[in-house]
């Protein structure tokens, strides 16, 4: 006999196995089968078929009819059903218990996790020179009041560097300040020198020092940009560190502070020849 699967899906939903699902609506189609009739009928095996009518006895959807031989018999729907429907509301009050207690014993652990943080929260590392230079100009926008950088080559930016020049006029115009160390190699390069001279009008301080330990760029004594060349390749390539860490900031600044005191002021501007194509005297928006 063909059982309609939507029916047993159902039951299923309500609680029941699915071998249990198909004894009851096998069981519904007759006033009583015995146990070897309704493991035929309803297609479970012949082993199971005793422990699955002795589940429904329980649920108290199936009455057990004593006899020479022992028959059983459907509850009728609609009772059944009631019944099934209640053992659910029972399981959901119990669940719903649960999570209530569950929530009050993890809302106290949670709020204390939230005051830790992870290293890799505050810490980015970039290898990609299209990624340095865009966190590079992030750091020049999102500056508010002080910016500080240790100017060294390769850069991995443009040399003409219009962000910063809209960064460095802007900190000026809200009373902060900009400075800027760079090597004496630039003052043999003309596109450096003329970028420095680009970045004095604008209002940044800048002096030169025979060496960089490494490329650096501080903002607001909180965010730091960094390379770390690789010591041991003596390639090009390299790595950069981007960390938002007030207290590593701070230690930074004491570094460039140290090499700004000992450093030279820059020299004059040298001829406004620009050989990356953008005329000297050509603005830069705010």
């Amino acid at each position: 006999m063909e059982l309609d699967d939507g029916a047993v899906n159902d039951l299923v939903a309500l609680g029941l196995s699915r071998y249990e699902a198909r004894v009851y609506l096998t069981l519904v189609r007759r006033e009583s089968f015995t146990a070897a009739e309704v493991a035929r009928a309803a297609d479970v095996p012949r082993q199971r078929v005793y422990d699955v009518l002795d589940a429904l006895v329980r649920r108290r959807l199936t009455v057990l009819r004593p006899g020479r031989v022992a028959a059983f018999s459907a509850v009728a729907p609609e009772l059944a059903l009631a019944r099934l429907m209640a053992l659910q509301r029972e399981s959901l009050e119990r669940l719903n218990q649960a999570s209530t207690v569950l929530a009050a014993a993890l809302a106290p652990i949670w709020s204390d996790g939230q005051t830790h943080t992870d290293p890799l929260d505050y810490i980015e590392v970039l290898r990609d020179p299209k990624a340095i230079a865009g966190r590079f100009a992030s750091i020049q926008r999102q500056a508010t009041h002080e910016l500080l950088s240790f100017c060294k080559p390769p850069f991995v930016a443009p040399t003409a560097n219009n962000e910063g020049i809209r960064a460095v006029r802007r900190l000026r115009r809200a009373g902060g300040t900009a400075r800027a160390v760079y090597t004496h190699d630039g003052l043999d390069d003309t596109e450096v020198l003329e970028n420095v001279r680009r970045f004095g009008e604008a209002g940044e301080e800048s002096r030169f020092t025979p060496v960089l330990p490494l490329k650096l760029v501080i903002a607001d004594a909180s965010q730091v940009l960094c390379d770390m060349p690789d010591p041991v390749a003596g390639t090009r390539a390299t790595t950069a560190l981007y960390i938002e860490h007030p207290a590593l900031a701070a230690c930074l600044k004491l570094a460039f502070e140290t090499v700004w005191d000992r450093a030279e002021t820059a020299p004059g501007p040298r001829p406004p020849e620009v050989p990356y194509g953008r005329s000297s005297s050509e603005p830069v928006p705010d």
